[in-house]
């Protein structure tokens, strides 16, 4: 007698094999816990282009809607650096959308992470000291998020709970499992990681 295997449950899944089902079987319950593990980072970066916080949980909203059409369509290797791009570019279209539309809509303001901490000197070298070069400063906050992907996934975790959530070590260890120890392992690494994808001159890497 043969029995038909159950299908894993989507939270004892990696991102990989939950983007892998996904795409096999447009199971959105599959989605909904992969774009909920990454929805703290998606809010952060839509509060830093949209204001009030309404309109940015509106836009991680949105992203999800979206998330469901074009992950069946195309086809992702990396996905967290992948969604950090998706929901910039959707943050930006949503302000050229707001100029176009005029002064009535309110002014666009892009709002910067509050992380100069993180990279150290990194960010301040990436932004720069002309806030309004405001093509420069998209460029520079891209590759501010794309270092932060692409880093290992506890290194990232613990940073985005420390600096975007404002969590301390304690509470990031009761989210993470982690003990306090290898809490601070992950933020002091992560750190220095983060400053040598910023800056990859020989000195950073110090």
């Amino acid at each position: 007698m043969f029995f038909k295997r159950r299908p894993q449950p989507p939270t004892e899944l990696s991102d990989e094999e939950l983007l892998s089902r996904y795409r096999r079987t447009g199971e959105v319950a599959d989605l909904g816990v992969l774009y909920e593990r990454h929805m703290p980072t998606v809010f952060a970066i839509c509060r830093r282009y949209l204001r009030p916080d309404e309109d940015a949980q509106d836009a991680v909203m949105q992203l999800f809607e979206k998330l469901v059409v074009s992950l069946r369509q195309h086809e992702v290797s990396n996905f967290p650096a992948w969604l950090h791009t998706t929901a910039r570019n959707h943050c930006l279209m949503q302000l050229r959308a707001r100029q176009r539309a005029g002064p009535e809509s309110g002014p666009v303001v892009i709002h910067f992470p509050d992380a100069a901490d993180v990279e150290s000197a990194g960010v301040a070298h990436l932004l720069g000291d002309n806030p309004d070069d405001e093509v420069a400063n998209e460029e520079r906050l891209q590759a501010l998020e794309l270092a932060l992907a692409g880093l290992p996934e506890p290194q990232r975790r613990c940073l985005e709970l420390f600096y975007l959530e404002k969590k301390c070590y304690r509470e990031i260890a009761d989210a993470t499992g982690y003990d306090l120890g290898l809490v601070k392992s992950h933020l002091q690494n992560g750190k220095r990681n983060l400053k040598r994808s910023l800056d990859p001159s020989p000195d950073a890497a110090r």
